[in-house]
């Protein structure tokens, strides 16, 4: 796309193997992040995690650990990473320095009574909701920043006005109950099931693919349209070559 020496400058500059000092501070004051994951088939699934400050523990520059708090059931996170070990973190800071850090490696998971053997200082959440049943330990292999420019201040609306969470409930209600209608349709519907080869969305300058060979049809339009773009692309960066003016400007 015309973005290689921007790519080459940032890997160079801002893509570490490791948690450096400043990075490891902000991990650890964290309360909520980001998880990607995705199973054998390359298939995703984006989540979010939250809790207290610090139940994110870095436990070198190398490692960091989250807790798995009592969920839904589905496990889709943990079901990814039993298939495939890669995932990717994201940790945004509305708060207070309005900055991101990307958090990319491998992932193991680990029993909380195999945790706290071998890290007794880990804190007991009295409440029964924040206690970890497992742990996810991640071997870092990128981090690095997310850019401050699109990302919002946001400001924690005090107590009395919010209300408490309800760490660890069952009450479908205070879950958040049918916000979206999906289960009032149930009846109405069949059982979800994964679509086996669906097949690759068409740009509408794309020809629909032909029934005989579906795979090889799809690559090839795929090139084709990549292609295109790509010219395009080039194209406007010959006309608009302006001088670098910062990673995020």
């Amino acid at each position: 796309m015309g973005t290689t020496d921007r790519a080459d400058r940032f890997y160079r500059d801002q893509v570490l193997d490791h948690l450096n000092a400043r990075m490891q501070e902000f991990v650890g004051r964290q309360e909520m992040f980001f998880l990607a994951t995705a199973d054998r088939h390359g298939e995703c699934d984006s989540t979010f995690r939250a809790g207290p400050p610090g139940f994110v523990r870095v436990l070198d520059e190398r490692t960091l650990i989250y807790p798995e708090y009592r969920g839904n059931g589905v496990m889709a996170s943990l079901g990814n990473i039993s298939e495939n070990p890669r995932l990717g973190i994201l940790f945004v800071d509305f708060l207070r320095d309005r900055i991101g850090l990307h958090v990319n490696g491998r992932a193991w998971v680990v029993p909380d009574e195999e945790m706290r053997v071998r890290h007794p200082d880990l804190p007991v959440d009295p409440v029964p909701g924040r206690r970890a049943q497992l742990w996810v330990a991640v071997e870092v292999e990128e981090a690095y920043i997310h850019c401050a420019k699109h990302i919002p201040h946001l400001q924690k609306v005090p107590r009395q006005e919010r209300g408490e969470r309800d760490w660890g409930t069952d009450d479908v209600k205070r879950k958040g109950g049918d916000f979206f209608g999906s289960a009032a349709e149930a009846a109405d519907r069949a059982p979800f099931r994964r679509r086996e080869n669906p097949p690759a969305p068409q740009s509408p300058s794309t020809p629909a693919p032909q029934p005989e060979p579906a795979r090889a049809a799809s690559r090839s339009s795929f090139q084709e349209e990549a292609e295109r773009v790509l010219a395009l692309v080039q194209q406007r960066a010959a006309a608009d070559s302006q001088e670098f003016r910062g990673w995020f400007g």
